[in-house]
């Protein structure tokens, strides 16, 4: 619980850079709500809904199992998927199993992700698979966090070849996501290469893992805490090299960033931290209304820009300014092509 703790305090970096979006208004929608469908369907991954409740609560006894079934309630109630965090705890002792069985205990149905890191051999997806009924399986690449860490690892050698033997031998779909800063188009491309089926970004701009791993550490690795591809940024990167499913979080505050994450490519949308925060400090009932009120917001804003779906938000117009500019454009991307698109 010591993690859930610290994000709740440390709270959220900021940086996502989704202000430098400025959707363009269309005036003639030409459809009304009921024409509006949030159901998203994409490669391998079938999903209800574009929102669902991103990793971040492991190992960690009965508070976890609390949290974990109060979660896995309110993905039943309002549809969406959930993922679980790290389960290597409970693969390396049985007693930590109940914090995580608890998640397919209470949705017995839904759309549940397990998740491991990269260091985990198919044996061990397996395990993690089976442990939940697991749909898909997320594989967390978390470099900074644990070169932060006290305790951490410090050789990453041999993750790509493992991530690829995991997606060649599960017979559930594999997420790659990273847990803060970014996945940058360079990063894509080498999983491009692989049978996995999506690469959630989850970029710079949300829960800070090298802010919280630097609560514990006597000397602070400081120039860890501003690390990372802006999750707006790490969308169009990811999407330009990687041609499945691009998954976005990080830094995502409610629905508007949403919709600008699907405008820029994204095909859903995971929050973790401000799911977590509504749930520690507000209750159960309150992030159900906060996730129906999500999916409400979504269609009006989908209805105001005339797209009947999340793969019609790619079609809209956007103007990217600011830091967001500078920064494609030293990339290689034009800024202008977003602004320029034409609307159906």
């Amino acid at each position: 619980m010591d993690h859930i703790q610290y994000a709740l305090s440390t709270g959220q970096s900021a940086g996502a850079l989704f202000d430098d979006v400025r959707i363009i208004h269309q005036a003639l929608p030409n459809l009304g709500v009921e024409d509006i469908s949030i159901h998203t369907e994409t490669g391998d991954l079938k999903l209800e809904s574009p929102v669902f409740i991103n990793a971040m609560t492991g190992g960690g006894g009965n508070q976890t199992e609390k949290l974990n079934g109060m979660l896995a309630r309110a993905a039943k109630e309002t549809g969406i998927a959930m993922a679980v965090g790290s389960q290597m705890a409970a693969i390396k002792d049985a007693n930590e199993r109940a914090s995580y069985e608890i998640v397919r205990k209470e949705n017995p149905h839904g759309f549940i992700m397990g998740n491991l890191g990269s260091e985990a051999t198919v044996q061990q997806a397996r395990d993690a698979v089976e442990m939940i009924g697991a749909n898909a399986l997320q594989i967390h690449l978390n470099v900074i966090q644990e070169l932060t860490m006290p305790e951490g690892d410090r050789d990453f050698k041999g993750a790509l070849e493992r991530i690829a033997e995991i997606a060649e031998n599960l017979h559930v779909p594999v997420i790659v996501k990273e847990t803060g800063f970014g996945i940058s188009r360079e990063a894509a491309e080498k999983l491009a290469g692989t049978q996995i089926a999506a690469i959630d970004v989850s970029g710079y701009g949300g829960t800070n893992f090298a802010a919280i791993e630097n609560e514990r550490r006597a000397r602070k690795l400081s120039y860890f805490q501003e690390w990372g591809v802006p999750t707006a940024a790490a969308i169009i990167e990811a999407k330009e090299a990687f041609p499945k499913t691009v998954l976005a979080s990080g830094g995502i505050r409610g629905a508007q960033d949403m919709i600008k994450a699907f405008i820029l490519g994204a095909n859903a949308a995971g929050l973790a931290g401000s799911f977590l925060k509504m749930a520690v400090e507000h209750g159960e009932s309150r992030l159900v209304s906060e996730i129906e009120s999500l999916t409400e917001d979504l269609q009006m804003m989908m209805t105001a820009l005339g797209a009947k779906s999340i793969a019609e938000l790619e079609n809209c117009p956007v103007i990217i300014t600011g830091e967001l500019h500078h920064y494609l454009a030293m990339r290689g991307y034009e800024p202008s092509v977003y602004a320029n698109r034409k609307k159906n």
